[in-house]
């Protein structure tokens, strides 16, 4: 093959000594044209040779192939990249033509070139020593220095302060002996100041001459995002009112506080104000407002160095303080109560005030967080308790039930006025196909202060306090919203509630139902209630008489917790159910307790018998779920299924399951 034949057979098929080529993903021919378009010549490669043409990548680079064009044989260089998903292309010349190969392969890496220059990030390349290789324009304008005037000089002395440029010089040299990219952000002096940029780095090994490995560094300004995260993590964690911090900043503090090793002793002054809600309701929200902020300020003036104070929100204050002994922690208190003695004057008008003041301190009452709070928090009560104006150490002799159920006697009814309250759902499943044909609804309290606080703790004093009437109305309500608009959406779910005793002796609850209802529109209703033996053993009478208008409504009554209570079978057999659900205290461990087998299987022979429906509830294993099919039990409850879940979750877990049925 000779060069004098080589550059005639191009330049007279192509009128050019370069013509364009083209490979596809779903061909091996190479086509050649004068420019860049419709194929004038096809050329069969070979297998390995369409392979080495699609091994490139969308970085310019080149190769030499041998074919047969027109009957000549040609050795041709491709010079091209992968121009997207099905296609390769470039320029071609013949081999021996050095000056069309030289051209093609200077626009190629022209074209790269001109990238690095104006790609809108900075880049920088750097040998081992943190030298300066190259620089692009955006570099320039940023930092005010030309190229020509930073390559070979290094990049740490110039445009870092001592400190980053020996870390980076150190860090950079560890990176290079293992060749690993990284990721590093670092301050760089600009000609408008300090700026922070992210710098994503990256080892090459040079292309040519002496095999030598360089540092390519491309960084993004990232100085405005990190300050836009700084002023939203100061907005996160400061109250908008006093300026002090807030609930979330205090909370993170003590936990701080608690977690170091060999800290000293954490103590915290729980504060809320004995008459702010009289002033709120009295001068309006404006001098409320004015009165939180110059209490903000004058309990901070009673601090000493170490105390913190911040505001949980409405009228309560928290100071944390460390290392200080119960002595001092008192001593505070006195101060702030002093203090607080002094009216406020609020422009014309004159406003008295004070607190009331809780002490906890860690790790003599509690070591965590929550502990701490609430015991500072129960002591404030005991101090209100005391005649208010006062404080008040909290020790375990403390009445604890009785500053309990003064927080919830503040708390719950707030709890209800501020959506503080959600039903989670439990489905009830038909054993043998997987169907859910209902849900129990179950109350929640995420209470801002305390978290979620369990049902066990409010319910009863809902009950002793008369708020079970409130409470119940409004779990009817929205039990029965929720059950319209899931019958919207197509999901014809039957929602059980509970009633307690407490509740069935109030005969508005028949209007309450009928109210929640028509509020919601829900008609036919899917509302169900459940009873406990209880229920039917304190009034007998007007048990009945409510269970026949509640299932007139079309509510079905459930019978929950059966074989706890002391019901007769003589009661069972008059008092008109639908359905009876098992205690979880006999299902669990049925399938290892004989005498809960035999209990069992009384139970069900006893609701067959009164054509009753029958759920077990509380099935947790699988073990459990076989002794009870073979019970012959129809419906099943319990977190081998689901655990309660809110509305949302439940929609969402409907949906699965409806995919692994249709799977199964």
């Amino acid at each position: 093959m000779s060069g004098e034949l080589d550059y005639p057979v191009l330049y007279a098929h192509f009128g050019t000594a370069s013509p364009c080529w083209r490979v596809s993903s779903d061909s091996n021919a190479l086509q050649l044209s004068a420019i860049s378009g419709p194929a004038t010549v096809s050329v069969a490669l070979s297998a390995e040779q369409a392979s080495r043409v699609r091994a490139m990548t969308g970085v310019t680079s080149h190769l030499v192939l041998d074919i047969v064009i027109f009957g000549n044989p040609l050795q041709l260089h491709l010079v091209g990249k992968k121009i997207n998903f099905h296609e390769w292309a470039g320029t071609a010349s013949a081999y021996n033509d050095t000056v069309s190969v030289a051209r093609d392969l200077v626009h190629g890496l022209s074209f790269a070139e001109q990238v690095v220059s104006e790609v809108n990030s900075l880049v920088v390349i750097l040998d081992q020593h943190g030298n300066i290789q190259r620089f692009n324009r955006l570099c320039e304008e940023v930092t005010g220095v030309r190229e020509e005037d930073v390559v070979g000089k290094n990049a740490y002395s110039m445009f870092m302060t001592p400190e980053q440029g020996q870390q980076s010089s150190q860090n950079i040299s560890g990176f290079f002996r293992t060749g690993e990219a990284y990721e590093v952000e670092r301050l760089i002096n600009t000609i408008v100041g300090p700026r922070l940029y992210l710098f994503r780095n990256k080892f090459v090994q040079s292309g040519s001459g002496v095999d030598e490995k360089f540092l390519i560094c491309s960084g993004t300004d990232i100085t405005e995002e990190r300050r836009a995260q700084q002023r939203l993590s100061e907005l996160a964690n400061t109250d908008a009112l006093t300026g002090l911090p807030n609930r979330n900043a205090i909370h993170d503090r003590i936990r701080r506080a608690l977690a170091a090793d060999g800290s000293p002793s954490v103590g915290i002054l729980f504060l809320d104000l004995d008459n702010f809600k009289r002033v709120n309701d009295h001068y309006g929200h404006v001098i409320g407002d004015r009165l939180i902020k110059d209490v903000a300020s004058a309990v901070k003036e009673c601090l000493e160095e170490g105390e913190t104070v911040a505001r949980l929100g409405g009228d309560e204050f928290i100071v944390l303080a460390q290392g200080k002994t119960t002595e001092q922690l008192e001593a505070t208190s006195q101060r702030i109560l002093d203090r607080l003695r002094t009216p406020f004057n609020l422009g014309l008008i004159e406003v008295y005030t004070g607190c009331s003041i809780g002490i906890a301190i860690s790790p003599a009452h509690s070591d965590t967080l929550e502990g701490l709070i609430r015991c500072a928090d129960t002591a404030m009560y005991v101090a209100k308790e005391a005649g208010k104006r006062t404080f008040r150490v909290f020790s375990p002799e403390m009445n604890k039930r009785v500053a309990e159920y003064m927080w919830l006697d503040t708390n719950l009814p707030r709890a209800l006025e501020d959506n503080q309250l959600v039903l989670h759902y439990q489905p009830k499943v038909r054993l043998e196909t997987g169907e859910v044909l209902g849900v129990e609804a179950l109350v929640r309290w995420n209470s801002p202060e305390r978290g979620l606080v369990s049902p066990l703790d409010f319910i009863p004093y809902a009950e002793e306090s008369g708020m079970i009437g409130p409470l119940g109305r409004w779990v009817m309500q929205t039990a029965a919203t929720q059950a319209q608009r899931w019958r919207e959406q197509g999901h014809a779910i039957r929602v059980a509630i509970n009633i307690s005793a407490r509740q069935l002796s109030d005969t508005a609850i028949v209007h309450d139902l009928t109210d929640a209802l028509e509020t919601a529109g829900l008609a036919p209703c899917l509302l169900d209630l459940e009873l406990t033996e209880s229920c039917l053993i304190e009034d007998e009478e007007m048990a009945l008489g409510l269970i026949t208008q509640f299932r007139e409504m079309g509510a079905q009554v459930h019978l929950d917790d059966f074989g706890t209570g002391y019901s007769s079978l003589s009661q069972l057999a008059r008092i008109p159910l639908d359905v009876i659900k098992l205690d979880r205290s006999f299902v669990r461990g049925i399938n290892t307790n004989a005498k809960s087998q035999a209990l069992v299987r009384s139970m069900v022979a006893v609701a067959q018998a009164l054509n009753y429906g029958i759920v077990a509830e509380g099935v947790e294993t699988a073990a459990e779920e076989e002794f009870i099919r073979k019970c012959g039990i129809e419906y099943v409850q319990g977190y081998f299924y689901a655990k309660p879940m809110t509305a949302e979750a439940l929609e969402t877990w409907l949906v699965e399951r409806q995919k692994l049925r249709l799977i199964a």
